[in-house]
């Protein structure tokens, strides 16, 4: 396996505000390729980072958990010297961030789940377990896990260009494994009554990770917690709303800036 210390990434604007995104189980960190061109690269700098098993990390062994996810992305705080930032998190990553949130509280600004994984875990009924935990080895259950998050609506070419994207981009052992954690392992006692400004996105069109579930997860255990949802969206909002997603998490990223905190 290859030598790991920090997680792999790329830094992307020299803003003052610190910002760490963290990709979802069916991609690196190229699922905020599509936000890239349009991000405020002068107010905020960006560390698109890849998780154990994924990317650049894709030969990285480890034990693929959102807590190791989470110490990870300390460790990367560290090499950079960015003593307090913001999180933001796709889907698992959301898991992951809120993990981060756990680990360091002091360090976090504030933080953005866009269709966040709650920190209660994600139990899967017997048949939804099954397609998951068969995606690891077979394309067609990721292709169907991403055309029953997106409502059905996306063309097949966006879908099939996806599953290639995540089969090339993760480690089959690792994909699987992360599953475990992200769906199995709950944690929000961990969270739950943080004061950390918490902002979820969620598209309309996901029947997963909707906004109902977050009315029973992440707005009941985040005192300032703020929902939108992104009314032509599903799961992917990077791909399928990208110019509604940065403006609405950017906007709630800025107003810690307009609260007058010194940043890091």
């Amino acid at each position: 396996m290859s030598a790991f210390s920090v997680p792999p990434h790329v830094l992307h604007g020299d803003g003052p505000h610190k910002v760490f995104a963290v990709h979802g189980w069916l991609a690196d960190r190229s699922a905020y390729d599509p936000v890239l061109p349009d991000l405020d690269f002068g107010s905020f700098q960006y560390a698109m980072v890849d998780l154990r098993g994924y990317g650049e990390a894709r030969d990285v062994d480890g034990a693929y958990t959102t807590a190791e996810g989470a110490d990870d992305v300390l460790a990367l705080a560290d090499r950079l010297g960015w003593d307090r930032f913001s999180l933001i998190g796709h889907s698992m990553g959301g898991s992951v961030i809120q993990r981060t949130l756990s680990a360091a509280p002091q360090r976090v600004r504030r933080i953005v789940g866009v269709s966040p994984v709650p920190a209660s875990g994600l139990p899967l009924p017997p048949e939804q377990w099954e397609l998951f935990a068969g995606a690891a080895q077979n394309p067609d259950n990721r292709r169907a896990i991403l055309d029953i998050t997106t409502g059905g609506r996306r063309p097949a070419a966006w879908l099939d260009r996806m599953v290639r994207r995540s089969v090339e981009c993760s480690d089959a052992k690792a994909f699987r494994a992360w599953l475990d954690s992200w769906a199995g392992e709950g944690f929000h006692e961990r969270i739950e009554g943080s004061p950390v400004p918490a902002l979820a996105v969620v598209g309309a069109l996901d029947p997963a990770l909707s906004a109902d579930v977050q009315r029973a997860t992440w707005m009941r255990w985040f005192p300032r917690a703020e929902l939108v949802e992104l009314p032509s969206c599903g799961h992917y909002a990077m791909d399928e709303a990208p110019l509604d997603l940065i403006r609405v998490v950017e906007d709630f990223l800025r107003a810690d800036d307009e609260g007058g905190e010194a940043t890091a």
